[in-house]
């Protein structure tokens, strides 16, 4: 007991992540849907990237946002799975205290780039509805690069300090996460000391880039509605807004879920310990699957070359 009281920095060396004991033995099936879900999200954001890569006419500034989403999403699915894997299939429940560390900040910092994707992406549909002539000039290839390397610097530079904040503190309790992957609301739980810095720094950091990122989606589609209302044919109208179609999924299965992580996180201490588990693994899993789903039946262009992959090119 004395010497677990005295835990520290240097003595914490692994964590344990705990999987789903509550499901018993329906926790099997559980690991095997999320492997399904695994192999729909790689496969799927992997032809994607394949597709728009040797698809000429598809070497434009809304498919080169598309493509950072699925790489983003690719990122995702490989950050969570070597411990996924090993908790729920392998029942090996250890993970090292840097390794954790490390899936922690890729997790959230691949969250907010996907988020900074998701508003270039609105950004880049307000331009094509409400300034067409303009398009290639304001989105030339030069500055989609530009959008890309600041979304990853500003992903970088605000997940970093979490980790680094962390590592200061004091560990003497038992190290256990409820999640079988690392994230930070969870860890933050686990020191005995001052932990008011992180909170703070961690409602910022929402605030600061989910906040404005989600406020600025929304200012984006008010201005396409406004420009669409102005199209006098309603033919018109709905042929643009269907441009639109797969952007507003995207966005909504990712806001909504990570919205609703976030309010169990802050809000449901009370709440059922498999409640923050299964909203998390919809959080990770639904977006990085759904999201190369959606493009694919959306985005004619990929439809109609991903159709001439799996069926052959029509007669």
């Amino acid at each position: 007991m004395m010497r677990s009281l005295g835990t520290n920095l240097s003595s914490t060396t692994s964590f344990t992540l705990m999987g789903f004991p509550e499901l018993g033995s329906l926790e099997h099936w559980l690991a095997a849907l999320l492997l399904l879900l695994y192999a729909v999200s790689i496969l799927g954001n992997t032809l994607i990237l394949f597709i728009i890569k040797e698809e000429q006419s598809l070497h434009q500034p809304m498919y080169y946002f598309l493509s950072l989403l699925s790489v983003t999403d690719l990122g995702v699915s490989f950050s969570t799975l070597p411990t996924v894997l090993a908790s729920m299939c392998f029942h090996a429940l250890e993970t090292a205290f840097d390794a954790c560390l490390a899936q922690m900040f890729f997790i959230h910092f691949l969250s907010w780039t996907e988020s900074g994707i998701l508003l270039a992406m609105s950004f880049d549909r307000y331009v094509a509805i409400c300034n067409p002539l303009r398009y290639s000039s304001v989105l030339t290839d030069a500055r989609v690069a530009y959008i890309g390397i600041s979304i990853i610097i500003r992903s970088f530079c605000m997940l970093l300090p979490p980790p680094l904040l962390l590592k200061r503190l004091p560990f003497c309790r038992a190290n256990v996460l409820i999640h079988p992957f690392c994230l930070h609301p969870d860890m933050i739980r686990l020191p005995c000391g001052d932990t008011t810095i992180n909170s703070m720094y961690g409602v910022f950091v929402v605030i600061a880039a989910f906040g404005i990122d989600s406020v600025l989606i929304l200012l984006s589609y008010v201005l396409i509605l406004h420009s669409v209302l102005a199209i006098a044919s309603k033919e018109e109208r709905l042929k643009t807004l269907n441009t639109c179609v797969a952007h507003i999924c995207a966005v909504l299965i990712f806001y909504i879920p990570m919205l609703c992580v976030s309010m169990v996180h802050r809000f449901g201490k009370h709440a059922p310990e498999y409640v923050p588990k299964f909203m998390s693994l919809i959080y990770l899993f639904v977006p990085p699957m759904l999201n190369p789903i959606i493009y694919s039946i959306k985005t004619k262009e990929i439809h109609k070359r991903l159709h001439k992959m799996l069926f052959g090119p029509k007669l």
